[in-house]
């Protein structure tokens, strides 16, 4: 990277020793060549940030000297679209909240795109909602410290929403979030929801539709990517007499679509459309293999893939007995009701 090459210095000519009577060359050619960084108009560091990434912002070009600090924190516009993806490997490196914190709080209220992945939680997506009043664009991916009630409220602050991402974000599952972002964001046309892997879970139909009948309220919606999702025919129908603008559709491994003719002929008028079982090459994540009811990945998944427990056994009702954690609850630590409340379900168990 050229900024990495500030000290490295240039020289007129190749060095080596020389006889006496060799002629003198030029001073221009002994004097050391350097390009002094800091001494570069504004215009000119701005061009060359606004070129970097903005993770590499905040960690280097950002702070190489006074003059590039001022225009990495000074200019608004530097960061009203802000990009920290494709940064995953440093997750456990770098404090990717407080990261995004800052690069929000550079924009000065003037952030109009935020993506990330593993930088967002509970208290930034509340941070971004009171600082970017004019956001179009949330893309979040792999947040697992964002929640259904941080999301919820934090949604309502942005009206001129257009796009929204939600990927490998598992900890928002309630359906009744996706209802409210269809009335507070009117303006939504793009919208991704892709899960880790389709499960295969016992449940009515009326349940796994329930973050489709959500969806439907997206008016507007021109883009819908939803993978993995366990929506059936009911609730993809639903989506598409809602969603009359819809021109792009992707329900790659949603295995509880069954593509009959009815919905055929609904999904005619969308000019790029992804089947459950197209081909997933062109998938932006890693793409894991369906679990199925009854099969031993869809049981290990409720005991845990590492458990020294089988089901059925002796030692599997012994780990699933409440006795077990009741055992260790610390009274002294425990208000008086949450006492009464412990003493009581022992006394029940003897």
């Amino acid at each position: 990277m050229p900024l990495s090459s500030s000290s490295r210095r240039r020289r007129g000519g190749r060095g080596g020793r020389r006889g006496r009577n060799a002629p003198t060359a030029p001073a221009a050619a002994d004097e050391t060549e350097t390009r002094n960084w800091a001494e570069l108009p504004l215009d000119a560091i701005s061009a060359i940030l606004h070129k970097l990434d903005h993770v590499d912002i905040l960690m280097g070009a950002g702070q190489l000297c006074r003059s590039w600090r001022g225009a990495a924190r000074d200019e608004p516009e530097l960061w009203r679209r802000i990009n920290m993806l494709g940064h995953a490997d440093l997750e456990h490196e770098l404090n990717f909240p407080g990261m995004a914190q800052a690069a929000v709080r550079r924009s000065a209220g003037r952030c109009e795109a935020f993506w990330c992945e593993y930088a967002a939680d509970h208290d930034f997506l509340l941070y971004l909602a009171d600082q970017a009043p004019s956001l179009k664009s949330l893309r979040l991916i792999s947040c697992y410290d964002v929640f259904d009630d941080g999301l919820t409220e934090a949604i309502m602050k942005f009206p001129l929403l257009e796009e929204l991402e939600l990927s490998v974000c598992p900890n928002v599952d309630d359906s009744g979030v996706f209802g409210v972002i269809g009335k507070a964001c009117p303006q939504l046309k793009r919208f991704r929801l892709c899960k880790d892997v389709f499960f295969d879970y016992e449940a009515s139909e009326q349940e796994k539709d329930e973050e489709a009948l959500g969806i439907a309220t997206m008016h507007e919606l021109r883009s819908l990517q939803l993978f993995g999702n366990s929506l059936t025919n009911k609730g993809l129908t639903a989506i598409l007499d809602n969603c009359r603008h819809l021109e792009s559709l992707d329900i790659r491994h949603c295995f509880n679509v069954t593509m009959d003719d009815a919905l055929r002929a609904k999904c005619a008028r969308i000019s790029t459309l992804r089947l459950p079982n197209d081909s997933t090459d062109d998938y932006d994540f890693i793409v894991k293999s369906p679990i199925w009811r009854n099969s031993e990945s869809f049981l290990g998944d409720y005991v845990g893939s590492d458990s020294d427990y089988e089901l059925g056994s002796d030692d599997y009702d012994d780990y699933c007995d409440p006795s077990r954690y009741l055992d260790g609850v610390y009274e002294d630590e425990l208000n008086d009701e949450a006492r009464m409340l412990l003493r009581g379900m022992r006394m029940l168990m003897k």
